[in-house]
Parts: structure tokens; sequence; C-alpha cells
């Protein structure tokens, strides 16, 4: 019962540290654009400078994420969660003050900074305490009805936004943080995790593998002991490794998808934030639906690694179709197949989840983070100068969704590598325990 309590105070600081950042998404771009290039409908400038705080993002979160990992293996998962959440609430206070020019500089700067550290790293902080607290056969439905709460939390984030005016939601969004850090702090139990429960896991449980790896005499980076964690873990787990490849390639796809599609619909259809707030609520409703209901009752039935492929596949197709999109009503239909590829994430994260032992799920939850914070430095690089190309009057031909198709592809990649992915042997003294378990708690 009390793991219950502990996940549903979870699932709630989860929604409203997103409810806090999803509802000023759709209208950084208005800002960005008003604050760079008043009066346009394309700016190579906000572009470049959106691709360049992505790659400066992805090259501190690189290294940082794993040892967010490591010290909330150490010191516990409230305590490292307290840091991101506290950072994140500087940012939003900059915009809810002003949105003029040097004040879009100044936002920029420090979410730059403060990114590095919070980037992405409630989300994996959040999966390790539902990973100390899950077993393992019920861990993947466990996230995916976390993740179905960051997805309401996106359509009420950006539902409120249709009805604010641009001032207004970044004050909304800097009380919420404030709200759900204050939230966390006094409801949130400290996660059950402690560094004696690899000796005291069930013959079920994973192997820790880190503690069996051998001890080294001289260390590649001493100071970063969560480098050579990182490195272990890829060389040790074929099936991690794996993963590694298919959670790289599938953010390289989304961070090109996201850096390119507001200035592509700007550009293309004259969206604006009214309109970037419709299409994320239909993502956001068809997300909710599929991780809240749809996952938990095909992931038994399926599997993880089914579902992650089917996740991939249909991500591909959405972002191809958004590519393509000929009227102003074909991004909204795109948007609907987040109802099928919202499976990705949960999956692949369950699946490195249960190849490290129970007293290490911080640091595999780490290193799949900064292994994606690695793609943050790349996916810009390589998108956002195709983006300004193909929506320029000096494109070498005529096809707008041109960096969205690249997109596309790197999810293909991801989906193929998704494949090899195969299921673990189901030892047959453990298999009725198994399944007994999976039916012996309740979830939330």
């Amino acid at each position: 019962m009390e793991k219950a309590v502990g996940l549903s105070h979870l699932f709630m600081t989860v929604f409203l540290y997103c409810f806090a950042n999803f509802m000023v998404v759709p209208a950084i771009t208005d800002v960005t654009m008003a604050a760079l290039c008043p009066g346009k409908d394309e700016c190579s400038l906000a572009i470049y400078l959106t691709g360049a705080q992505q790659a400066i993002i992805g090259l501190g979160s690189v290294v940082v994420m794993p040892l967010v990992g490591n010290f909330s293996d150490t010191y516990g998962r409230k305590v490292m969660l307290t840091v991101p959440m506290t950072l994140s609430i500087f940012p939003l206070v900059i915009l809810a003050c002003s949105r003029t020019k040097y004040y879009f500089y100044a936002y920029y700067v420090l979410k730059t900074l403060i990114a590095m550290v919070s980037e992405g790293s409630v989300q994996f902080l959040a999966l390790a305490y539902v990973a100390d607290n899950v077993p393992e056969s019920r861990r993947a439905a466990v996230f995916g009805i976390m993740s179905g709460f960051s997805s309401s939390s996106f359509v009420f984030g950006n539902l409120s936004t249709r009805f604010l005016s641009t001032s207004a939601t970044f004050q909304v969004a800097a009380a919420m943080s404030v709200v759900a850090l204050l939230y966390m702090r006094v409801f949130l139990p400290e996660s059950a995790m402690s560094s004696s429960m690899c000796a005291a896991a069930e013959s079920r449980e994973t192997d820790c593998l880190l503690q069996k790896a051998p001890s080294k005499k001289w260390k590649l980076f001493k100071t970063l002991p969560s480098v050579d964690d990182t490195i272990f873990l890829l060389r040790t787990s074929p099936t991690f490794s794996k993963a590694a490849v298919v959670a790289f390639f599938i953010n390289v796809s989304d961070v090109g998808l996201y850096a390119s599609l507001m200035y592509y619909l700007k550009a293309q259809f004259h969206f604006n934030k009214d309109q970037f707030a419709d299409l994320m609520i239909i993502a956001g409703i068809a997300g909710s639906v599929s991780q809240l209901i749809i996952m938990p009752i095909l992931t038994p039935l399926m599997g993880e690694e089914k579902m992650l492929s089917l996740g991939l596949f249909f991500s591909c197709a959405h972002m191809i179709l958004y590519s393509i999109a000929w009227a102003p009503w074909v991004p909204y239909a795109a948007a609907m197949i987040s109802v099928v590829a919202t499976f990705a994430l949960p999956c692949l994260r369950s699946i490195a989840s249960k190849q490290t032992g129970p007293s290490e799920q911080g640091k595999a939850q780490g290193c799949i983070t900064g292994i994606c914070s690695f793609a943050n430095i790349v996916s810009p690089l390589a998108f956002s100068p195709l983006t300004a190309l193909f929506l320029s009057d000096n494109a070498p031909f005529h096809f707008p969704g041109f960096s969205i198709m690249c997109s596309g592809l790197a999810a293909m990649i991801a989906f193929l590598q998704s494949i090899m992915i195969k299921p673990p042997p189901c030892p047959a003294k453990n298999c009725s325990n198994i399944c007994s378990s999976s039916t012996a708690e309740p979830l939330v």
C-alpha cells in the first residue's frame, strides 16, 4: 500500500512538472520569432539559435545525466529530483516578466545552462523511482502509465495555452513549477531503493552488473565514474547496447522533427500559437489514450520488444506524413498517429531497466538519457541547416518538409535496430511466479 501511495504522488509530481513546461511550448516559437525577426514568418536566425541551444544542452547533458543517475543511486531519487525541478523555475520567471529582445536573450542563456542539468532528468529519475518499487513483470505497464500522465499534462498544458495570452502563459507556467516542487517535497516519499538491494533481490531479478565489474587500479575517468559505468553496461549487455542504439536514433528523429516542425508549419501554412496548441492537444490526447488504456492491455500480450517495433514503425509513418503535408488539415491527421507511436519510449525504458539490478536503475536510466543527450548534439547540427535551407528561397529543390523526411528515415533506422532486440527466455521455474505476481498488487 505504501508503494502505491508513493507512485500516486510520483505521477502527480510528473503531471504538475510537465504541465508547467509543456504549456509554454506552443508560445515559445512566436516569442522567439517576435524577439528576433518581428513581423516575419520565416527566420533563419531563430532556427539556428534553436539548433545551437539543443546542441549545447546535449553536450552538457551527455556527461551530466549519467552522473545524476549515479548520485540518485547513492543519495536517493527525491533528493536529486529537487535540483532540476528548482532550477527549471528561473527561465520561466524571466519570460513571465517580459518577452522583449533582451529578456529573450537572458532567457536563452539561462535556459541553455540550466537545461544541461534539468533536461530529461526529472523523467528518468521518475522512471528509476518506478523501477525501485515495481517488479520487472509489471514495469513496462507502469512506465506506460507514467508516460500517460505526462501526455495528459501535455494536453492540459496546451489547452491552457489555447485560452491564455502569451504573458499569462509564462506567468502560470512559473507558478505551476513552484507548485510542482512544493508538492514533490511535501508528499513524495523517498524511494525504497537501498545499497543492499542486490543482496536481497530475488532470483528472478536481474543481476547487479556493475557490482560484478572487475575493479580497476586505473580508471579512464577518475572524476566521472559514471562514464566508466556507461561503457561497462554497453560492453556487458548486448540487449542494453541495442537499446542504446535505438534510443540514439529515436532521439535524433524526435529532436529533428520538433526542431523543424513548428518553423515548417509557420512558413507553409502560417500556423500560430493557437494552431500549434490545437495540434499538440490532438497528439497529447492520442498519447494519453494509448499509454493509459491501450498499452497496459497490449504489452502483456505482445511483449515490450514487439510493442517497441510497432511504435517506431508508426513514428516513422507520422513523420513522413508531416513532411509531405499538402493542406493545413494533414498535420492534424498525422498527429493522430501518435496513438501508436507513443508505445516506443516506455517500452525502450523498460527493456533497458531489466538489464540491470535493483540498485542500478539510476545508472541505467541515466545512461540511456545521456545517450539521448548525445543525439541532441548530432541532430541539430544536421537538421537545423537543412530546415533553414529548404524553407528559404535558395533551396536546391522544392521540398519544404525535406528535413522532417530525414527525421522519419532516422526513425526507420531505429525501427530496423529494434527488430534485433529479442525477448529474454523465461525460466520455467520462474514463469509461474512472475505471472502470478503480475496480479498480486495494484499498479497505483
